[in-house]
């Protein structure tokens, strides 16, 4: 016998993946289906579980059906320790490609009907997994690159047919064989760094010292985290609903069950199960969610340690219905550090489920309306003109702020889901319009892709330098943050530093990180300043550096990637920079009014 044979007859048949074809396409769902035989042939049916139908042999199991009813599903599996092997029967013109993810592996299918399923274990290396709508996703407890965690490979049996062997381990390594890798897709992979990128003089260790941290980080090591799996449904144009209502039915007053639990990198989905005429209301508090529902009933449950996200959940039964607390430690807001969306039933189900994701770094989203995108107008100064004798003799001119977009041409910065030198530059922009509105002359340290100079410590002093033309009240300078990959879950939020250059810097720092997080509902990481930064120690006005959020972070990226962020990003900076001005923060006092 060959030695695919050998594997095939081997490997489980329906423990766990061969009823899976009868499973509903719930996205949710964390409960393995009822277990039942496979449609071996077209036109038969599945044998009840308890029936004592012989075990299909190893032939038998890769018969594939006619080119009109091709199907692509139903996988069979094996583990070996930390290793989990996945096998898929691949029927005449059936293609596909691989796309390795953080959270795992998706295949989007042609040429064949993908079988809907879910399931939430097939071995310890595969955590979940979900099949529907032309595409199979395989999740893993561990981040896959394009060559790590996983390997893929196509094999032909001594029946002719073809089947694809995925294996997933954490200690795994090559991920498509020479023969599949054009099948491979990144399109949720970062776009690669201009060429330019590596012909970048490496920063000297004095100078290194002199940026924030996030410069310092080596290029190479700037992996990107993709992105966790989206919010069915959600539309980050709307925010999460804070109360809603099941539709109506006779089933109220349904037991309500343990909430299912979906890990993902820097995020944790909780849902839960609600019955019709069920209704919810989401109150957002210090220190997690609390769920008010009515039309369910529950016994005491809780729970601990539950992910990074979400220390613990309770269940707290009342005369009206129960009560969730889920504790996440961290500060939520009506639109930030949460979102919410009420799936309805799936056919033959009457059971609706809200899903919730928590993470500290999901920020506001929502559309800034056009009465929000207003920044109030700032006072002209005035300027006295002439000798003493003339001293009554004044103009009026617009106060001067000076917005350095961080890096530019051959340096681009902290490179993830975004790279650094485009967003700062997109924001830059941003801030000049509003803060142009509001009558502040505002001066670019760059207003296009380019370095001010290609030497890093030349480039530096010169964006400083800009800052110190006569008239010139404010210098801010953005930036993005990123760490390396093996610590990046830990780097999301805005920040901002300040050194002691001038008296009233950190008075801007505060006003600056204050508006940005009540603008954004960032995650906030406060003030810094114990690190001598060279774009601003040479200032001899108050000067600040923001960092807007963390490139390497798999939801804070997400963020920097999303309009409407960088639009309440810019909004907090240009208020901040208003208050400064009118507040007596700047290198002429108070401008103005309030």
């Amino acid at each position: 016998m060959k030695p695919h044979t050998i594997f095939l007859s081997s490997v489980l048949w329906c423990g766990v993946a061969g009823c899976w074809a009868g499973a509903q396409a719930d996205p949710f769902q964390r409960t393995a289906p009822a277990q039942s035989l496979p449609n071996l042939r077209p036109g038969t049916s599945p044998a009840p579980a308890a029936a004592a139908t012989p075990r299909p042999t190893a032939a038998t199991a890769v018969t594939a059906p006619t080119q009109t009813e091709a199907t692509f599903g139903t996988p069979r599996t094996s583990s070996d320790g930390s290793q989990t092997r996945v096998v898929f029967d691949l029927t005449p013109g059936v293609t596909y490609t691989l796309n390795p993810t953080f959270g795992g592996l998706r295949l989007d299918v042609k040429g064949a009907r993908v079988m809907p399923a879910m399931t939430t274990r097939l071995g310890a290396s595969v955590s979940e997994y979900r099949a529907g709508n032309s595409s199979v996703t395989l999740f893993t407890p561990f981040p896959l690159s394009l060559t790590d965690g996983w390997r893929a490979s196509e094999a032909t049996l001594a029946s002719g047919s073809r089947v694809l062997i995925l294996e997933f381990g954490p200690t795994l390594s090559g991920g498509a064989s020479a023969s599949l890798k054009a099948l491979v897709r990144t399109a949720t992979t970062p776009a690669a760094p201009p060429l330019t990128l590596t012909a970048t003089p490496p920063v000297p260790k004095a100078l290194a010292e002199q940026l924030p941290p996030g410069d310092a980080i080596a290029p190479a090591n700037r992996a990107a985290l993709p992105s966790p799996p989206a919010l069915p449904g959600h539309d980050p144009g709307k925010p999460s609903a804070l109360t809603g209502r099941v539709s109506p039915g006779a089933a109220a007053g349904t037991a309500l069950g343990a909430p299912r639990v979906g890990k993902n990198p820097g995020l944790t989905r909780i849902v839960l199960d609600l019955p019709p005429g069920a209704t919810y209301r989401l109150i957002p508090g210090g220190v997690g969610l609390r769920v008010e529902l009515t039309g369910v009933t529950a016994a005491a449950l809780s729970a601990q340690n539950v992910s990074p996200e979400v220390r613990g959940w309770r269940y707290e039964p009342g005369t009206n219905g129960v009560t969730v607390t889920l504790l996440t430690g961290t500060p939520l807001t009506e639109r930030s550090g949460w979102r919410a969306l009420l799936v309805p039933p799936l056919e033959g189900s009457a059971l609706s489920r809200l899903a919730i994701d928590l993470s500290p770094a999901l920020a506001n989203l929502t559309p800034l309306t056009p009465r929000e995108k207003v920044v109030a107008a700032v006072p002209p100064t005035p300027v006295s003109r002439g000798t003493a004798l003339l001293a009554l003799s004044t103009s009026l001119v617009q106060p001067r702020v000076v917005i350095d977009a961080g890096h530019g041409g051959k340096d681009p910065g902290a490179v993830g889901s975004v790279v650094e030198k485009q967003v700062t530059l997109d924001v830059a922009l941003r801030v000049r319009e509003l803060l142009r509105a509001a009558g502040v002359d505002v001066v670019l340290t760059r207003d296009s892709d380019r370095e001010l100079h290609p030497t890093k410590s030349t480039d530096l002093d010169l964006r400083a330098g800009v800052g110190r033309a006569a008239g010139t009240q404010l210098f801010v300078s953005i930036h993005v943050n990123a760490m390396d990959a093996s610590t990046a879950l830990r780097g999301y939020g805005i920040e901002t530093w300040w050194n002691g250059n001038h008296p009233l810097s950190s008075s801007l720092a505060g006003l600056l990180q204050q508006h940005m997080v009540e603008a954004t509902g960032a995650y906030s990481r406060g003030l810094r300043s114990n690190r001598s930064l060279a774009v601003l120690r040479e200032s001899r006005i108050p000067a600040a550096l923001v960092e807007i959020g963390y490139t390497s972070h798999p939801v804070d990226g997400l963020n920097l990637k999303d309009t409407n962020y960088l639009d309440r990003v810019a909004l907090g900076i240009a208020q901040g920079i208003r208050a400064a001005l009118v507040g007596g923060v700047s290198a002429s006092g108070p401008i103005g009014g309030n």
